[in-house]
């Protein structure tokens, strides 16, 4: 079966700021900002919501099809994810622009400054209508530019191909009219906690009234698991407990990609979620999004665990 992943590919530039960012700057001149922080380097990361999801799947041994942009400053990433197994044939090039890119610098207090460009997101990856093709694809749409977020559900369904909406960190951008639609008709809408709050507040209907509209709804809810609401009840997935905990930064998106893999192997979704779990406790344990790895026997030892 087809896998697509819609979404981000992006470039994450990490800085460390070896002081505190407050010592620098006085409370009473906020208004007129202007401040230097001198980093002790920089290290860059494979990033962006497509590319972690295919990357966990990767992983999982599946053959995932991003469908994203990208800018002049693709060939790095390309390498990466030929190394990796994953093909780039349907990914777009912006010769004119930079790929997106999120700049973060990090104090001795953890707090965080993050300068984000959007670069090659600011188009459309124009997804190939051949892909969708009934009981071969399962989508995943996920954070990246808007116009394919609203519109490639709405392909979707005119295909009458199965898609997972993930809107993320794009919610508040989203008009409730285009937000509920792009719900209606979901195979699964899978959120964090404080993003489902968002979208019952900005649609006004209540999490009961979004089962309605999708059979199924996962919330991960980080170090505490995840849940499954279906209109038979709800499931509680308990966290896989990692090694250690290095970064949470991308374990979502590898959750997804376990999720999925489970889906297209025809598992329930109990399994699936529990797959998902698995994947995000590797994650976890690593200093970026694509850093991690596991072995088929170290992640069935976590499953059975």
């Amino acid at each position: 079966m087809n896998i697509i992943v819609s979404g981000s590919l992006a470039y994450d530039r990490i800085m460390n700021f070896p002081g505190y960012f407050s010592d620098h700057i006085l409370p009473e001149k906020i208004h007129m900002l202007n401040v230097c922080f001198q980093v002790d380097g920089m290290k860059e990361k494979f990033g962006g919501t497509a590319g972690n999801i295919a990357y966990s799947l990767a992983l999982m041994g599946e053959k995932p099809i991003i469908s994203a942009t990208i800018g002049q400053d693709y060939r790095r990433y390309f390498a990466w994810l030929g190394k990796n197994g994953i093909s780039t044939e349907h990914i777009k090039i912006i010769e004119d622009e930079f790929t997106a890119g999120a700049y973060i610098t990090t104090d001795r207090a953890d707090n965080q400054i993050t300068g984000f460009n959007p670069g090659a997101m600011k188009f459309s990856s124009d997804l190939n209508p051949d892909l969708l093709r009934p009981g071969e694809t399962l989508m995943i749409v996920s954070p990246g530019n808007m116009d394919d977020m609203v519109s490639y559900p709405r392909a979707c369904k005119r295909s009458g191909v199965d898609y997972i909406f993930d809107p993320g960190q794009s919610l508040p951008m989203w008009t409730a009219g285009d937000l509920l639609e792009a719900i209606e008709g979901c195979r699964i809408l899978i959120v964090n906690d404080y993003e489902l709050n968002m979208i019952v507040d900005k649609t006004g209907l209540t999490r009961e009234d979004l089962l309605e509209r999708t059979g199924t709804v996962i919330t991960t809810l980080g170090e505490s698991g995840s849940q499954i609401a279906t209109v038979d009840g709800k499931i509680s997935i308990h966290p896989v407990k990692p090694g250690k905990v290095e970064d949470p930064t991308g374990a979502g998106d590898s959750y997804r990609g376990g999720l999925i893999s489970g889906l297209i192997r025809g598992m329930d979704i109990e399994q699936c979620a529990r797959m998902g779990s698995v994947c995000a406790s590797f994650a976890v344990e690593c200093y970026g999004t694509q850093e991690y790895r596991f072995t088929f026997d170290q992640f069935n030892e976590r499953l059975k665990g």
